[in-house]
């Protein structure tokens, strides 16, 4: 019986894993779904895009196989948890890494069946936000986020409250959100003590290839801001 694509792409995966590491042949999925080879290999295209770890093996008795070391079974997200995670995207497009999140977003909804996937995108449609559409990350936020994720020194051309501008070297010790802007919190190398910097008063960044080791936040603050909290994953929110 013949399925629609979202409902496909879930189930070649899903084959896919109960077979790896052996390999599946294309033409064999295609009998499989009723639809002709160059469909699947559109369809495992995708999901290389998508981020599946699928890999070929060509020749004779080739096909393609999916990487059990690197996949995960089935998450079921719910409709609530798909559009719980889609309003927090929309709400807070500026926060840090917004576009892994709005990436991780699309990976997770690639695999859940059009049954689910109908019920979030009806759920997601019913909530509205206010204002105007949160702005969008600077290049300069990005280049922040690349010297946090490598733990590289960062030169940033900054504007105080004032509008002096001033180039520094600043090592990278976390991102703080504000009431009204994200910060980036680090050493400064030239006042010599820790400092933080609003992002959208970083008018350029730029990675060094200095490897640093990231200071505590309460070395490079002082202690531990008041009334903030490090968000957690998994069960280490449940643990709090």
């Amino acid at each position: 019986m013949s399925t629609n694509r979202t409902d496909r792409l879930y189930a070649i995966v899903e084959e896919m894993r109960a077979r790896a590491p052996r390999t599946l042949r294309a033409a064999d999925m295609a009998r499989r779904f009723e639809v002709n080879v160059r469909t699947i290999e559109r369809d495992l295209a995708a999901l290389q895009q998508a981020g599946v770890p699928i890999w070929a093996q060509p020749g004779p008795g080739g096909g393609y196989a999916l990487d059990p070391r690197t996949t995960l079974p089935p998450l079921n997200l719910t409709p609530d948890e798909a559009t719980a995670i889609a309003v927090a995207l929309a709400a807070t497009s500026s926060m840090p890494f917004a576009a892994a999140g709005r990436s991780a977003l699309q990976k997770l909804t690639a695999v859940m069946s059009s049954r689910q996937l109908e019920a979030a995108t009806a759920l997601t449609d019913r909530v509205l936000l206010s204002g105007t559409e949160a702005e969008t990350q600077t290049q300069e936020a990005r280049v922040v986020e690349e010297a946090l994720r490598q733990n590289l020194a960062l030169e940033i051309e900054y504007r105080d409250a004032e509008g002096t501008a001033t180039t520094r070297t600043v090592e990278p010790t976390a991102l703080l959100r504000g009431h009204e802007s994200w910060y980036l919190i680090g050493w400064c190398r030239l006042r010599q003590d820790g400092r933080s910097f609003r992002l959208d008063r970083i008018d350029r960044a730029r990675l060094t290839a200095e490897l640093v080791t990231p200071r505590p936040v309460e070395e490079v603050l002082g202690e531990y801001p008041p009334g903030f909290r490090r968000p957690a994953l998994g069960r280490l929110a449940n643990e709090e």
